[in-house]
């Protein structure tokens, strides 16, 4: 939405608590981290995760649908994938090498997340840029990933169970590596030029019938 007269427009159908509401959230939204999710084929699992990168305010989410298409369940997201920026890989053979060229040209680090591998959670380095991968419910990353991947993380476990379903693995390292960034002295919010246009994003998307009053708004005044 480029025109500004047109947004100031469109803010005066929101309460003063509803655009505080949106600059507090994008105050604590950032792109240093985000999700990649490759053929996850339980809508319950993905939806979850989705709730999840909007609580610990990341807000880009990658899916790769190269055998089972992303679903979100709107009873388990409650809303939350109105939220977030959602970058789809799919119909396309070479859909995780297209996902992990757009990542890197972004700057981020790729790590798989896997219970085969030395690197713990405690010991990440939360300064870099970083996409986690999480893979297919039981078999997990892709070979793929395996091979491609910068680097890979695991959450310890102690117990006869080696894996934790996806949606609790994804909540207990975004929880973690947000907890610590926000202590570093990294720049890990989003710029001025993206708050105002996730903003301007979310005012649409909180309004009833928003393209008609849009369209009347430019008839109007043009």
């Amino acid at each position: 939405m480029a025109n500004k007269d047109l947004r100031e427009y469109l803010e005066g159908y929101l309460t003063d608590r509803r655009k505080a509401l949106f600059k507090t959230v994008l105050a604590e939204r950032t792109r240093h981290f985000t999700v990649v999710l490759e053929d996850i084929y339980q809508a319950h699992n993905s939806s979850a995760v989705v709730r999840t990168c909007d609580i610990f305010g990341v807000q880009d989410l990658y899916t790769v649908e190269n055998n089972y298409i992303n679903k979100v369940s709107r009873h388990v997201a409650k809303g939350s994938q109105k939220w977030l920026d959602f970058h789809r890989f799919k119909e396309d053979g070479d859909n995780i090498e297209n996902c992990f060229k757009d990542l890197r040209s972004k700057g981020y680090q790729i790590v798989g997340t896997t219970p085969h591998t030395e690197t713990v959670l405690s010991d990440f380095d939360v300064t870099k840029k970083t996409a986690f991968v999480f893979g297919v419910e039981k078999e997990g990353i892709s070979d793929y990933v395996k091979d491609n991947a910068d680097g890979f993380l695991k959450i310890p476990m102690v117990g006869f169970t080696e894996s934790l379903n996806i949606s609790v693995a994804a909540a207990i390292i975004l929880q973690d590596v947000t907890t610590k960034l926000k202590k570093t002295a990294i720049d890990w919010q989003l710029s001025e030029e993206e708050k105002e246009t996730i903003y301007a994003d979310w005012v649409e998307k909180t309004i009833k019938n928003v393209d008609k009053i849009k369209e009347h708004y430019l008839n109007k005044n043009n």
